[in-house]
Formats: structure tokens, C-alpha cells, sequence
């Protein structure tokens, strides 16, 4: 586990430098790779080899998460178990059949092999709950019916425990042993706090139920943890327009992520056509509200060409302007050298200088408005001394959430308080009024004291 990163030299109001998405683990990516299938392969699995149709697999498949979800929920789970149980079972159904007995793996129910990788799943990610209490909940959701009360002597309690208890080493030897799965939640949150955006809700509702979604569909088994968690990002910048600069580099936000857009694509892809199906299978139609998108799904507007090129992506913002948000733009203009907005201490000092000037005051025979008093003459105009902002050559506004970036706009707001500062005495100076020059006047009798008049 690497050292935390030192924050003590940093001030107060300086933030702590955000972590970069790990690297993927090269153990965990290989094993994961054994787990990953083409879409050929996942058209072609024992059960369809058995004689069942691919859309009756799939029906099957969504009702076994379901319920998986739903017995979660009555022993109050976390998201992290319940998706790694849908991972397990969606790898258990892919070296076993469900019309039969398939290379010495017995036949389950899909919601027996749903409990048994649930029960699986309690233990690898240390959520454990009592026996009794995963049997009840079985029971209860098997019957559809959250509030029957089950007697721990009755044929049906005894039915599930057993059923659990002794699938349980057919799961294992069927699954080889590989219970590390790497959850695209956790990544995904990785990615949120690297990229600056977990506390923008919208933006992480949207993408947090891309991979809850997910769950109901086999892209688990088409993708990796990694490249789910990179395409709910995606998801997420294209329904809350959210744009990421590049970085230092120039090189777009998922490849800092490590992922391929391609892939990325074909997962947002996956989701726009399955969706619907795997929805429908629960009693969902997965539209909008009282259907409101019609026929399409929410995914629908994902519809995204797998050749486009990396330079028209529409979540990519380039430093070059090519692509800027209306909150950057704003960004951008208050630290501007040159704006009148400016972000330093001597700005109350300017607005009360502003204030004074609208005032009709008299000064010198001429009010601040402009208008002269008759028989007055006409002063200078005053010669104001400007001061040039001093700049250190650079750009104020560079990558977001850049330490030297962050350095490089404090800089600039410390040499923008100092130059108002010393445009401020300079100001000060120049409106002071002048004392008058003693006049000595010369009698023509002459004074014996030296009357001096003014």
C-alpha cells in the first residue's frame, strides 16, 4: 500500500493533490481476462447448447440478478456484495446448464444458483449475515411475499439451507476458485474524485446507475471492471454535458483511465440495445417517466459510431479552445489578468471609489459628474499613473485539478492584490487636495512686519 501523500507543507486553503486512478493490478487483470468472452461465445453457452433459446438465457439471467437484488435488499447489503454476486452468477451460468446436467455440474434453479453466489458473495466481501437470515430472505422473495413469516422447522426453511449449503462446493469448483472481482464501483469512484466530479450529484447519479444497470445485462462477461466503470464516466459527461480537460500531455481523460474508447463504445453500445430486454424481464420497460421517451430506452441517446475519431468526442475539452463549457468560459473570464473582475483584496476598495465618483461632489469648481460651475476655469485633466499588472509569462488557467496549475493561479491572484494595492495609493495620492503656495505681496509703503497675505 503506498505511503500517504505528505500535505503538511501545503496551506490551509491550498487542496490535497488528488490520486490518479490506479493502475490495473496485472494478477487481477489476467484472471479477469479469463472470465472475458466475445460475443460469439456469449451467444453460444451450455444452456444454449442444451436447446434453450438465447432470448429465454437471457430472461433467466435478469430474473437471477433480480433476485439477487432483491434478497440484498431485505438483508440491507451493500452495492459492492450485490455485485459481485451478479458477477458470480453470471460466470456460473457460463460452464453450466440450466436444462440439465452438463460435465458433472448438477442442474439449479436460477434462483438457487442466485442464493448460492449470494452467500458466495457475503463472505468475499466480509458482509456476512446469519444462515437464518439468508434462508428467510430466500424463502420470502422466492414466494414474492417480504412479509411471510417462515418457520425455521418448515420443509421449504430446511429446502433452501440444504440447497445452499451443499451448492456451495459445486460453485467453487465450477468458478475455479477465482473469487477476486474487481468492482467497477470502486473505480468509478476513483475516477469521480480524480476528475473532480464526486460532488456533483447529477453527474454521479447518472454514472453510479450506469453500473448498477449494468448488472442486469452480461456486460460483466463482455467487459472488464475497468472499461465499465470508463463507459458509466462516458455516460455521465454525455447527460450532464460535462466536458474533461486533457491533461499535461494532451492525452484525453480515458487514456489516463488506461481504457480504450473503442471498448468504452462498445459498452455504451451494449447497454443502448439490452437494456430494454433486460428491464422488460422484470416487468420494466425501462423508459422515462409514465413513458415519456416513447420506445426508447434512457441509453438510447448513447447511439455513438464505434469509428468515430478521438478529436470529435464531445467529452474531451482540449486546451486549445476547441471545445469549452459555459462554466469554464466564466471561469476563465474572472481570472483573466485584464478583467475588470478582479479577484483581490482592493476590490470593496474600487467599488466605494465607484460609488463616490456617481455622487454630484464639487471639486475645484467642477462636479465628478462632469459639469462646470460658471466662472470657474476649466482644470487639467489628471494625469493618473497606470500601473501594469505583472505577469510571469504564463497562462493563468491550466489543466484542472493540477497542483502546478493551482500554484500558477495563486501567483496570479498574490500579483493582482499587489498591483490594485499599489493602483490604490497611487489613486489616493492624485485626488489629495494641494495645499496652497504661500504668496508674499509686496506694499508699495513697505512693511515694517512683512504682512504676509495669501
Amino acid at each position: 500500500m503506498p505511503p500517504p501523500s505528505a500535505t503538511h507543507h501545503l496551506p490551509p486553503s491550498h487542496p490535497a493533490q488528488r490520486t490518479r486512478p490506479k493502475s490495473p493490478n496485472r494478477v487481477l487483470a489476467e484472471a479477469e481476462a479469463q472470465w472475458t468472452f466475445t460475443p460469439a461465445e456469449l451467444a453460444n453457452t451450455p444452456s444454449i447448447q442444451d436447446g434453450l433459446s438465447p432470448a429465454e438465457e437471457k430472461d433467466i439471467r435478469t430474473k437471477g440478478v433480480n433476485f439477487i437484488l432483491q434478497v440484498g435488499i431485505l438483508l440491507k447489503l451493500p452495492q459492492l456484495t450485490l455485485s459481485t454476486a451478479a458477477t458470480f452468477f453470471q460466470r456460473f451460468l457460463m460452464r453450466s446448464s440450466l436444462k440439465g446436467v452438463r460435465d458433472g455440474v448438477p442442474k439449479l434453479h436460477h434462483y438457487q444458483s442466485a442464493a448460492v453466489a449470494l452467500f458466495l458473495a457475503t463472505k468475499v466481501e466480509e458482509s456476512c449475515r446469519k444462515m437464518k437470515e439468508i434462508v428467510l430472505a430466500c424463502c420470502r422473495i422466492a414466494q414474492k411475499n417480504p412479509n411471510l413469516i417462515i418457520d425455521e422447522q418448515s420443509k421449504d426453511f430446511w429446502k433452501w439451507r440444504d440447497c445452499i449449503l451443499h451448492s456451495e462446493d459445486v460453485m467453487l469448483e465450477v468458478l475455479c476458485f477465482d473469487l477476486t472481482v474487481e468492482s467497477p464501483h470502486r473505480q468509478l469512484f476513483d475516477m469521480l474524485k480524480y476528475y473532480g466530479q464526486q460532488h456533483n450529484k447529477p453527474f454521479r447519479n447518472a454514472s453510479w446507475a450506469f453500473v448498477s444497470d449494468s448488472a442486469n445485462t452480461m456486460l460483466c462477461l463482455l467487459c472488464s471492471s475497468r472499461t465499465i466503470a470508463a463507459a458509466a464516466f462516458y455516460n455521465a459527461c454525455r447527460v450532464t454535458d460535462v466536458q474533461i480537460p486533457d491533461d499535461k500531455m494532451g492525452r484525453p481523460w480515458w487514456e489516463g483511465a488506461q481504457v480504450k474508447i473503442g471498448d468504452v463504445r462498445m459498452a455504451l453500445e451494449y447497454m443502448r440495445t439490452h437494456y430494454v430486454e433486460a428491464n422488460g424481464a422484470n416487468g420494466k420497460n425501462g423508459q422515462g417517466v409514465d413513458g415519456g421517451e416513447g420506445d426508447r430506452s434512457i441509453y438510447a441517446g448513447l447511439s455513438t459510431p464505434l469509428d468515430m475519431t478521438d478529436e470529435h468526442d464531445g467529452t474531451r475539452l482540449r486546451p486549445n479552445g476547441a471545445s469549452v463549457s459555459p462554466v469554464q468560459a466564466s471561469q476563465n473570464q474572472l481570472l483573466a489578468p485584464g478583467s475588470e473582475r478582479r479577484l483581490s483584496n482592493a476590490s470593496s476598495i474600487g467599488q466605494k471609489r465607484a460609488h463616490e465618483d456617481e455622487a454630484p461632489a464639487e471639486t475645484n469648481g467642477i462636479t465628478t459628474n462632469g459639469v462646470h460651475r460658471a466662472g470657474s476655469q476649466r482644470p487639467q485633466e489628471s494625469k493618473r499613473i497606470k500601473l501594469e499588472p505583472e505577469s510571469n509569462g504564463q497562462a493563468p488557467n491550466g489543466a484542472r485539478d493540477s497542483p502546478a496549475a493551482h500554484d500558477l493561479r495563486v501567483t496570479e491572484e498574490k500579483l493582482r492584490v499587489q498591483n490594485g494595492n499599489r493602483q490604490n495609493e497611487a489613486d489616493v495620492r492624485e485626488t489629495l487636495p494641494v495645499e496652497p503656495t504661500p504668496v508674499v505681496k509686496q506694499d508699495d509703503a513697505g512693511s515694517e512686519e512683512g504682512e504676509v497675505e495669501e
